[in-house]
């Protein structure tokens, strides 16, 4: 099961760091509203477009989806190998 895109976010936060994925976890993690439950691009790409209590470069976000994507894609071939 992938994990939400918000669980994997806050694996990234890090205050010390500049990098737009350390920074968008910042944020992410102050902002009560953020759906914290869900692995929908579309949802989340429209909270923070519309909703979110600050702003953030949506080209960024959709950089930051992929490196998520991408480590659900490792996640789950490590998972087939513990078997």
């Amino acid at each position: 099961m992938r994990k939400s895109f918000y669980s994997w976010l806050m694996t990234q936060r890090n205050p010390k760091s500049n990098a737009p994925v350390a920074i968008l976890a910042d944020l992410v993690f102050d902002d009560t509203t953020f759906p914290k439950h869900t692995n929908d691009f579309e949802l989340i790409s429209r909270y923070l477009e519309d909703q979110a209590s600050f702003s953030f470069n949506l080209g960024q976000f959709d950089e930051i989806w992929e490196d998520y994507l991408a480590h659900q894609y490792v996640d789950k071939k490590e998972s087939y190998r513990l078997f």
